[in-house]
């Protein structure tokens, strides 16, 4: 649960529309002295603290919390509409914030930040179970190997000593601000390391403890391609100045970077002339690069890849715009013979984090096709699909030339 602190009603009522937009249960406070009384009652997965408010400001209740050995490791982010200066953005990071954000707050990043703390507070609760497991495991070894008492007992320590360094380098992950979040890569193969020497030196023989480590390796690895895509969609908010972009250059160098999985795939890729237009180079290779991924990723067992990419100028802003040769816009589309999805789902998997297809079988986050709408979108274009339960797809995509 998150909890939201601020002094003024409707700052609050805002927050809690987004977050709950996204299924996330919310509770509030209008003071720090009414937070801090909640948080003693209930545990919080995070905090959304307001920093100007009268009696106790954001930055008092956050020392008080790092007072607290139960209340110390719970993540706060600072909402501020005033104290935008350095000075106060360094002190609400040394009281002990995650993040400081100043307000107007953009409803898409603050969900990313918030999705993205909450995965870490879930991550750090799969630690602690295992490390539970782990602990109970050793116990009835030791009892069963009483000959072997020494030998268990250093293991233990062994392992409650590897365990708090996780917890340590998870904790680490949660003062990191979404601003260095490619920073949290580092820390996240740190993670999976240790795990992999505990299941490599201490729980070979036991099946049940292997699944839950094997778990807790895939959900790092999962995390670690997170972080890359979270980071991607962020930079989508920053200020780029457009300039002239060949289309068939960034098309071409997408191709290449494609060329060992077409390869392994056999694919066939057919291309037509693409326009010049006016726009941002790195990231119209980005949405090239994740529809052609797509293509490439969602295909038929045992049907080779045919993706096609064909290009046409249009009179109007309008995915059913005639064509016409000084028309203003050129429309895209990005075809393949993969298999494809049922268009009842066509809004859903434009949105972040949002996936049709079995995780297990297709390795992703859900942030790719979101990452292609907000690109266009920055672009002033639209993207929309159309599809055949498997029988393939057609990306379309129509942009300002």
């Amino acid at each position: 649960m998150v909890l939201i602190v601020d002094d003024i009603r409707a700052n609050i009522l805002a927050l809690q529309k987004i977050l709950e937009l996204h299924n996330i249960p919310v509770d509030s406070a209008e003071s720090g002295e009414e937070a801090l009384k909640k948080i003693l009652k209930t545990t919080y997965s995070l905090i959304i603290m307001d920093v100007q408010m009268p009696g106790m400001d954001g930055f008092e209740v956050v020392e008080i919390l790092a007072g607290s050995n139960r209340t110390k490791d719970i993540p706060v982010i600072f909402l501020s509409a005033i104290n935008k200066e350095k000075k106060f953005i360094s002190k609400g990071y040394e009281s002990g914030g995650v993040d400081y954000v100043t307000k107007p707050v953009d409803p898409d990043l603050l969900i990313l930040k918030v999705k993205t703390f909450l995965k870490l507070a879930e991550q750090k609760q799969e630690l602690r179970d295992i490390r539970d497991l782990l602990s109970k495991e050793v116990e009835i070894r030791k009892e069963a190997q009483e000959n072997l008492e020494q030998k268990v007992a250093e293991r233990t320590s062994e392992l409650l000593l590897k365990n708090e360094e996780l917890e340590m380098k998870n904790h680490e992950l949660q003062q990191f601000s979404w601003v260095v979040s490619h920073d949290l890569k580092e820390p996240l193969r740190k993670i999976e390391t240790f795990i992999r020497i505990i299941q490599e030196r201490y729980i070979v023989k036991d099946d049940k403890a292997t699944d839950y480590v094997n778990r807790t390796i895939r959900s790092a690895d999962r995390m670690a391609k997170l972080i890359t895509d979270l980071l991607e969609y962020s930079r989508l908010s920053s200020t780029v100045l457009p300039e002239r972009t060949d289309l068939n250059l960034i098309l071409e160098e997408v191709l290449s970077d494609f060329d060992y999985r077409i390869e392994q795939k056999n694919a066939v890729v057919k291309t037509s002339s693409l326009p010049v237009i006016q726009g941002i180079p790195s990231q119209l290779r980005q949405l090239f690069q994740n529809l052609i991924g797509n293509s490439l990723k969602f295909t038929n067992e045992g049907i080779a890849p045919v993706i096609e990419i064909t290009s046409e100028r249009i009179a109007d802003k309008d995915f059913d715009s005639p064509a016409s040769a000084k028309g203003c816009y050129c429309k895209i589309t990005v075809s393949d013979n993969g298999i494809g999805f049922n268009e009842v789902y066509l809004d859903k998997i434009f949105k972040i984090f949002q996936s049709l297809n079995d995780r297990n079988a297709y390795e992703g986050t859900g942030i790719g096709l979101a990452i292609a709408k907000k690109i266009t979108e920055k672009h002033n274009g639209l993207i929309t699909a159309k599809s055949t339960l498997g029988q393939g797809s057609s990306f379309i995509i129509v942009l300002p030339i």
